[in-house]
């Protein structure tokens, strides 16, 4: 199906041709205008019948689009890991709620709970949901490729860091993407069981990442390298010393 974003222009039997000005991929309403109207239309494009402007039908019950970038986002990481950017790793995990899944790509030193962050490279599925960008640049319904020209041009030093050897995370990454693309995306959440501890080495939790896809079926991920001992703790990010002083700290 071709993109269904902000900027889109639609046919509607009844309006004519319009475009589209904010679209939800979980729910698959869309607001859009038409003409010289001032208000925007509210409309479901799962029963409304509105087709792009060349005249193909937007089926979005029957092919969904993405309603979470992981899985391209994967498919951009196995890519630059065949080009020798070995050291880019992708950390997904839902947000509290429930509702929305985030996502982290980071370089350079391989620590998980230690990463770096560095601006534009993380996000929201919910950020997602209603422009579907990763934010680099790119546009709707980019290829891998188109994405990773975005994010070199986005950011060149900061991809630069990911340059360099991790083999057996790599093997890892690879064989996880044959796993589960395209239609599924892994998380590296770890919940901790009502009243009990965490497990040691549980599968890898999987989620679809559109809808109507039944529930994973295939053979259990394991978790990266670097996960060893991992599981007795919290997975958090160590909150940043606050400087009451206003002396600056020696390291």
């Amino acid at each position: 199906m071709k993109a269904v974003a902000p900027g889109t222009v639609i046919f509607h039997r009844h309006r004519g041709y319009g475009v589209i000005t904010h679209v939800n991929l979980l729910t698959g309403w869309i607001s859009a205008r038409f003409g010289n109207e001032a208000r925007t239309l509210d409309l479901n494009l799962s029963s409304d019948e509105v087709q792009h402007a060349d005249g193909e039908p937007i089926l979005f019950r029957r092919a969904p689009p993405d309603r979470m970038p992981h899985a391209r986002l994967m498919a951009v990481v196995r890519e630059l890991h065949s080009a020798g950017y070995q050291k880019l790793y992708l950390y997904s995990w839902p947000k509290p709620s429930g509702l929305h899944w985030r996502w982290h790509l980071f370089t350079g030193q391989r620590n998980w709970m230690q990463r770096s962050w560095r601006e534009g490279w993380y996000g929201s599925g919910a950020e997602y949901n209603n422009n579907p960008v990763m934010g680099w640049g790119d546009t709707p319904g980019a290829t891998t490729e188109e994405l990773i020209h975005a994010l070199a041009k986005f950011d060149p030093q900061g991809l630069a860091q990911a340059l360099g050897r991790d083999e057996d995370h790599t093997a890892w990454f690879a064989a996880t993407c044959e796993a589960l693309l395209p239609g599924y995306m892994y998380s590296l959440n770890v919940e901790r069981p009502p009243g009990g501890g965490l497990i040691d080495a549980p599968p890898v939790p999987v989620v679809a990442v559109r809808a109507g896809l039944p529930a994973y079926t295939g053979p259990e991920i394991g978790w990266p390298p670097g996960w060893a001992g991992l599981w007795t703790r919290s997975h958090v990010m160590p909150a940043r010393r606050i400087n009451l002083t206003g002396e600056p700290e020696l390291r």
